[in-house]
């Protein structure tokens, strides 16, 4: 069973334009009602290695923690809703509560519901 604040490897092939592709992690930032009802699909935000210093909110940095092996940027402008057949293994980690509260906070303003 999937929990909110986890980070699972995701397949998110095929890419388009900007977005991420391959094979990575990501954060579920799903509500937990939704995960435990088995809903048929995930909004997730993408992880990246290719780290910028200061980029709050689109950025927020998560350090190589669990199975987590490299420190990572979530990439909040990529949140996204994807088939749960994409979720291949995890969890690697799960964030600290005061890292999800970053993360939901950094999510109301990049989505303007702040």
């Amino acid at each position: 069973m999937r929990k909110r604040g986890e980070i699972w490897l995701t397949d998110l092939s095929p890419r388009r334009g900007t977005e991420p592709g391959k094979t990575r992690p990501v954060l579920i930032v799903q509500a937990q009602a939704l995960l435990d009802a088995g809903h048929p699909s995930t909004l997730i935000i993408p992880l990246t290695t290719q780290l910028v210093d200061d980029a709050e909110p689109l950025r927020i940095r998560i350090m190589a923690q669990g199975k987590l092996r490299k420190d990572s940027d979530l990439l909040l402008d990529q949140v996204r809703a994807i088939d749960n057949q994409r979720l291949t293994d995890g969890p690697l980690t799960r964030l600290a509560a005061t890292q999800l509260r970053t993360v939901s906070h950094a999510l109301k303003v990049v989505l303007d519901l702040a």
